[in-house]
Parts: C-alpha cells; sequence; structure tokens
C-alpha cells in the first residue's frame, strides 16, 4: 500500500520531545518494578524533497498541567513552540489519537483556522472529540470540525507516497499507527499509544495505568501483533510515542532526527 500513491518516498522522519512526565515503569508496562522512569511527550515530522507530513500536534501548557495531575513536570516552551511552527509549515497534519498530549496542538491553537484545512482526522477521531473528549478543553465546535478533512477506512489506508495509516482502535477508538517507508527502503511504524514503552511490545505486556480505560482483547492483539512484527522484520523500527529510552536510542543510530526542520 506504501507505494499506491505515485511520487518520491519520505526521506528521513524527525522527532521533538516538548514535555516529560514521571512516572515508574510498571504503569506503562504490567509486572515490570515501580523503578523511575520518564514519559517522553512526543511529535513527528516526516520530510519529503518538497515538504513535510505532520504526526500529531503538542499541547500547551494548561493541557500538560492536565496530566500533571497537580505535580508540576516539564514543559520545554521552545520545543513546543518549534512544533507550532512545524505545523503551519507543514503540508499535511495526521494524528495517532485524540488524547489531548497528541492533537491539543491543533485543536487549542490561535492558528486553528488555518491549520484545519490540512488536517486529516479519521471519523472515530472526530466522533470522540466531539462526543466523548478526554477533557472538555478538546471538544471543537462545529464549526472548528466543519473545517477538518474527515476520512474513514477500514483496516489500512494509503495517505501520501511511501505513507500508510492503519486502524488500531483500543487506546482510543480513533488510534491508529503511521507505517512509513523511507526512501532508503528503511520502514517505520509509529505506533502511537499501543504500548508506552517498548518493552511492552518486547514482553507482550500491556500498561497496568488505573486510569486507562482500555478494551483487554483489542489491545492484547496489536500488542501481539507488533511483538511478531518485532522479532520478524528486522528492517522495521517500531517507534513508541512516549518511550524516552527509545528516542534516545533511535536518534543515536539514525532512525530518527533529531529535532524539527
Amino acid at each position: 500500500m506504501a507505494t499506491l500513491i505515485p511520487g518520491p518516498h519520505p526521506s528521513r522522519v524527525n522527532v521533538i520531545k516538548f514535555a516529560e512526565s514521571r512516572r515508574t515503569k510498571n504503569f506503562a508496562v504490567k509486572g515490570l518494578a515501580a523503578e523511575p522512569s520518564v514519559q517522553a511527550r512526543t511529535a513527528y515530522q516526516i520530510v519529503f524533497s518538497d515538504g513535510t507530513v505532520m504526526v500529531d500536534t503538542g499541547m500547551d501548557l494548561a493541557i500538560h498541567r492536565f496530566f500533571g495531575r497537580g505535580v508540576e513536570e516539564p514543559y520545554f516552551s521552545e520545543s513546543a513552540a518549534r512544533v507550532a511552527r512545524a505545523l503551519a509549515d507543514a503540508k499535511a497534519i495526521i494524528v495517532t489519537h485524540e488524547h489531548g498530549d497528541h492533537i491539543g496542538g491543533l485543536i487549542r491553537s490561535a492558528s486553528f483556522a488555518e491549520l484545519a484545512p490540512k488536517t486529516v482526522l479519521t471519523r472515530a477521531q472526530l466522533d470522540t472529540l466531539m462526543n466523548a473528549p478526554q477533557m472538555p478543553e478538546l471538544r471543537p465546535t462545529r464549526e472548528m470540525a466543519a473545517r477538518l478533512h474527515v476520512v474513514d477506512y477500514v483496516e489500512a489506508m494509503a495517505f501520501a507516497p511511501g505513507i500508510v495509516l492503519i486502524k488500531a482502535p483500543g487506546h482510543t477508538p480513533g488510534s491508529q499507527m503511521v507505517y512509513v517507508m523511507l526512501q532508503s527502503g528503511k520502514e517505520l511504524l509509529l505506533a502511537g499509544d499501543v504500548a508506552w514503552h517498548m518493552d511492552g511490545v518486547r514482553l507482550n505486556a500491556g500498561k497496568d495505568a488505573p486510569w486507562i480505560k482500555q478494551p483487554p482483547e483489542l489491545m492484547a492483539a496489536e500488542l501481539g501483533w507488533l511483538n511478531g512484527l518485532d522479532r520478524a522484520e528486522k528492517n522495521l523500527s517500531i517507534v513508541i510515542s512516549h518511550d524516552e529510552e527509545q528516542r534516545r536510542d533511535y536518534i543515536a543510530r539514525g532512525i530518527l532526527g533529531d529535532g524539527f526542520e
């Protein structure tokens, strides 16, 4: 499917961390020790020769504080501002799912009117935002919703040369993964929040966070699929949005670029 839309494939994928949450690792991976762990808050930039596609949109400080639950956690204003500039410069914007740290930078942007016409949400993502948002601040007005491009697909959809969207409902009803095939032939799978740490994929173990309600059968199927890919597809790098250890490792190995262009 990555070859269905003609044109040059992207050359690279960049990442920015704009905030952190501090939670013990057992919340991210059931059965692991309650040792200190950093959850990165990230966004991604897929780079083509003639422009970029953004995956996830960051969030403002108010939404970041919602996730802190009364604890002040690191928020990197300059990096958040760089995410906002990258959204303005992008040719297209997509999101892995409809939680505030992934879509808040769009919904709450002062530039929403300019960003919306190049943003593509799935029907499930928009339905969640309209009817059951994670927080009231994420609910768009009907006028805002009308500005967005809304698509629906059954299992997967070719989005751009080298990019395929893959449905992954479970963490949220509108969760999806973003597969990227680069010009080099290297493959990445931006898996969003199916897992919060790559150890969850390696161990085939789900989250153990009581504040997250996910259909266990869907999450087990998606984790099992990622586990099989990780073992079998050596050309594929699975990217977990909140895994700070993986983010550092992938930057050091050149799998992800550090910062936006």
